[in-house]
């Protein structure tokens, strides 16, 4: 079974997963349009606000706000009535550029046995969560998937790995707590290799108190990771918290200048009225949003398909 067509966006969990931030943002673009017939300097200035308070960003809302005055300019005459349908064409036209191509097949990542991921990320943002949903749409696939519980500062976090893996099926690596993470992760790939494993998923600990501390871990996490696979991790994936608005941007820059993040999930879109900001991290780190969560259930984490997300959340229909 594809990959693909496991974590496909499912619509209706996608539109009732933004519905706060959708019926947040539409309440105020309702009011700010409100007797007007065209899209005017005021329209323009409310929805500025409107989007920067969505967590869209204020660099990425000038972004787009530069972009509708261009359409305004060129069109001549914009209704207000067509301020959603434009919203949604240009802001899908802001990320198709800092994103090669459309949502990928990501089985095609797959084709490095195993493929290893590294997971980052701070407490409490559902890292441990994605980590698990992750292993059991993988081992859904049909895939061989090993965890390494490479967290070894918090016994909750190896705990619920474990539950994760018995859940999927997945064999999870694991040490004493406050064992060298860096030994966690040698031991899970050499598992990986014997096993003839297709997916490693290494966790690794949410600290940002010292950002010298963390990038010192990290990088020592992937230079023993390459004493067994010289190339891995093929992925390091930073989990956010989309709830956390303007925090998550923090956190981003954080773990961008710690370590090489070369891909994004943002989780508990469901419950945040500040869904906006997987747009504006999306713009201003140029690193693919892969994957998204939009609900508690195991299949709620999805593909993120920037698309359905944009059209999801400013198309009327939904609401």
């Amino acid at each position: 079974m594809a990959l693909f067509g496991l974590f496909k966006s499912k619509k209706e969990s996608l539109d009732k997963g933004l519905e706060k931030t959708r019926d947040s943002v539409f309440t105020k673009i309702s009011r700010a349009v409100v007797g007007k017939s065209k899209v005017d300097d005021e329209v323009l200035d409310n929805l500025e606000e409107i989007l920067v308070s969505s967590d869209v960003g204020v660099d990425t809302t000038l972004k787009v706000i530069k972009r509708i005055e261009a359409r305004v300019s060129k069109d001549k005459y914009v209704s207000a009535s067509e301020l959603n349908q434009l919203l949604q064409e240009e802001i899908i036209a802001l990320l198709d550029e800092n994103v090669d191509g459309e949502v990928k097949n990501f089985e095609e990542d797959l084709k490095k046995k195993p493929y290893v991921m590294m997971v980052v990320g701070v407490n409490g943002v559902g890292k441990t969560t994605t980590i698990g949903k992750l292993s059991n749409q993988f081992a859904r696939a049909g895939k061989k998937v090993v965890i390494g519980a490479a967290d070894t500062f918090r016994a909750a976090a190896i705990d619920q790995l474990n539950v994760w893996g018995e859940r999927a099926g997945v064999p999870v690596i694991s040490q004493n707590m406050g064992s060298d993470p860096a030994s966690v992760a040698f031991d899970t790939l050499q598992s990986a290799v014997t096993q003839n494993a297709d997916v490693v998923i290494v966790d690794t600990a949410g600290r940002l108190h010292n950002k010298a501390g963390l990038m010192g871990e990290l990088s020592k996490i992937k230079r023993v990771m390459q004493k067994v696979i010289p190339d891995a991790p093929h992925e390091v994936l930073l989990v956010l918290d989309a709830s956390t608005g303007q925090n998550a941007f923090e956190q981003a820059k954080q773990f961008t200048a710690a370590t090489e993040v070369n891909a994004l999930a943002l989780t508990k879109l469901d419950g945040t009225a500040k869904g906006g900001v997987v747009i504006g991290i999306s713009d201003q780190f140029k690193i693919p949003v892969k994957y998204i969560g939009v609900g508690e259930q195991i299949d709620d984490l999805q593909l993120f398909d920037r698309k359905a997300f944009v059209k999801s959340l400013f198309q009327e229909g939904n609401k």
